[in-house]
């Protein structure tokens, strides 16, 4: 009998698998989106109500 630790789980690749998804791909493209949505609603702002100042 395989120990644990030699032992193939298809659970555990899987789990690998959606960790590295979501590392490499998930969490650097919502942030892409969510500083350039961000930037696109500040551009949008200013120019309804105009630049900041006094």
């Amino acid at each position: 009998m395989p120990s644990p630790a030699t032992r193939t789980d298809p659970r555990r690749s899987e789990e690998l698998r959606a960790f590295l998804f979501i590392t490499v791909f998930l969490f650097p493209l919502l942030s892409v989106l969510l500083v350039s949505g961000f930037g696109f609603a500040v551009w949008i702002w200013q120019m309804i109500f105009g630049p900041p100042g006094v």
